[in-house]
């Protein structure tokens, strides 16, 4: 019999195949299809001159007018009944030629994919913006910029997620907002969290010498340094055209002075073997792997691979066998001007982990101080969302970004099938653009999520319910939160140069963002306002 491990690695990849083969229709006859290349990320725009402390929880969002329910023992989110006779199903039919003649066949009413709490894309393109250019539409991945902005919604106690849902009328041709919100608890008090081993893979490439890059990586690898506990452990491994490590594994206790030495004697070199230094990584995280531990391997690189292999799926290879075996996740921070971001989200997506993107002092400290526990602990392995609508109230709907990260239906409880891993004190957004049948009322979607626990494996479960009633509102009265949600949702859109139901334009947009950020007194959302005023300048 052939170990479960491989079983689990054909599973995702048939998963993954299928998925891409699918591109969802947005509209009757209409496709759009996700570009493949995907760009983001950037590091650390200035010098890291202050230590770490408390971070926000970003802006507010009230709770909808869902019903929320406990883990269900049977399937849930349950398959939804046809459609009343005389009705059209319609659903996403993405498994359906978009044609003019009503199907025969209901259409698919489930939309399931794996969680992703990535916020690159929208770090890149921010980053991008404010150097005077356009994103790459191909690179801008909605629920990245969505997920930019922390919501408050309630949080469960221990491991797992809290599932609510809340919406509003998005105006054109009778379509609203569906926003499905996923939480997991707070991050324990430093002295209580599980002892970490982080092997950091630090890119010295000569390409690295630009200002913003290595230097601040420095600098933000000794703020955090001082933040570890004593029991923590670290490693550094650094790559140009070879790799080679600079600091096995290490107890911090009684030795930051040697490791700050050694983060010091970092220095860019010449070309950039992203493979041998993934290589290298992994060997050193498995060597220095600790029982009880949260190991982990943090890539800090531009991911502008040149030299040795530089074909994703045979790095990729590298990591998969230290994923499974020894449950070793990668977190891969993203910097430069110049940045290969496919190759980074590909990389933390085989590893089980996620990606983001610093270009200034202030978000390097979110990375590597407020946001640390995060980044490297994990409350819950394999999570995957299933939303059910109901036929008999929904003509038409479609899920807002994650077109990578898509999952067959029938596998949201096939566990050897890969899903998210997701850490203390995320929230994930799932936004759909929903149609309702005309007069609908009643019951809208059953909203679920599924996870094993990081440490038994345990599989659980928590669902939510929705109304029609829930959708009444105008979005741009609806809860700050969700307001905030649709601002984000809209502006990527427009980068993607799509044409979600409702869009304003982007001054109408930037004056909503702006009226959240001074509600709410929130910097990251007058950011957003800066940034989304900026694309606007440079699309005229």
């Amino acid at each position: 019999m052939r170990p479960d491990s491989e079983h689990r690695a054909e599973d995702r990849d048939r998963t993954r195949a299928s998925a891409r083969a699918r591109r969802r229709p947005w509209t009757r006859g209409r496709g759009r299809a996700r570009a493949a290349g995907l760009v983001a990320a950037a590091l650390v725009g200035g010098l890291l001159v202050t230590g770490c402390g408390g971070g926000s929880d970003g802006s507010s969002a009230e709770r909808g007018k869902a019903q929320r329910t406990g883990p269900l023992p049977g399937p849930a989110p349950a398959r939804p009944s046809a459609p009343a006779p005389g009705t059209e199903a319609e659903g996403e039919q993405r498994d359906i030629a978009p044609t003019d003649t009503p199907s025969p066949t209901p259409a698919d009413y489930l939309s399931t994919f794996a969680l992703d709490v990535d916020t690159a894309s929208y770090g890149y393109a921010r980053r991008t913006l404010a150097d005077g250019r356009l994103p790459d539409p191909k690179a801008v991945r909605p629920e990245e910029f969505i997920n930019s902005f922390r919501q408050n919604y309630p949080r469960p106690e221990g491991n797992g997620f809290s599932v609510t849902a809340d919406g509003a009328r998005a105006g054109g041709e009778g379509w609203s907002f569906l926003r499905v919100g996923l939480a997991t608890g707070p991050a324990a008090p430093a002295s209580e969290r599980p002892p970490a081993a982080l092997t950091f893979v630090i890119d010295v490439s000569g390409s690295m010498a630009e200002p913003g890059r290595l230097d601040l990586v420095k600098q933000s690898l000794g703020v955090m340094t001082d933040q570890l506990r004593s029991d923590d452990s670290l490693a550094l491994v650094t790559f140009s055209d070879t790799a080679e490590t600079v600091l096995p594994m290490t107890r911090v206790g009684g030795a930051r002075g040697r490791v700050h030495d050694a983060i010091d004697s970092l220095e860019p070199m010449s070309s950039t073997n992203l493979d041998a230094g993934v290589r290298t990584g992994y060997d050193t995280a498995v060597e220095g792997a600790r029982p009880g531990a949260t190991n982990r391997v943090v890539l800090l690189s531009d991911a502008l691979a040149n030299t040795g292999e530089t074909d994703a799926d045979a790095i990729l290879d590298r990591i998969s066998d230290a994923r499974r075996e020894h449950g070793i996740t990668l977190f891969g921070v993203g910097v430069g001007s110049e940045y290969g971001d496919a190759l980074m989200e590909r990389l933390a997506d085989k590893g089980d982990g996620h990606t983001t993107y610093v270009s200034t002092p202030e978000e390097a400290r979110k990375v590597f101080c407020d946001e640390l526990p995060q980044n490297i602990e994990l409350r819950a392995r394999e999570a995957k969302a299933q939303v059910a609508f109901d036929p008999g109230t929904v003509q038409r709907f479609r899920l807002i970004g994650y077109d990578d990260r898509q999952v067959a239906d029938d596998d949201y409880r096939n566990d050897r099938v890969d899903g998210g891993e997701v850490g203390p004190g995320h929230t994930v957004t799932a936004l759909y653009a929903v149609r309702l049948r005309p007069g609908a009322s009643g019951h809208v979607a059953t909203a679920g999520v599924r996870w094993l626990d990081p440490h038994t494996r345990a599989p659980h479960e928590e669902t939510t319910q929705i109304e029609a009633s829930a959708l009444d509102t105008d979005v741009w009265r609806s809860s700050p939160g969700l307001q905030l949600t649709a601002t984000a949702a809209y502006f990527a859109d427009s980068l993607r140069q799509g044409a979600l139901p409702g869009a304003p334009t982007l001054p109408q947009l930037a004056s909503h963002a702006d009226k959240l950020a001074r509600s709410a007194e929130d910097e990251d959302v007058r950011q957003l306002a800066e940034a989304i005023r900026r694309a606007d300048e440079l699309q005229i």
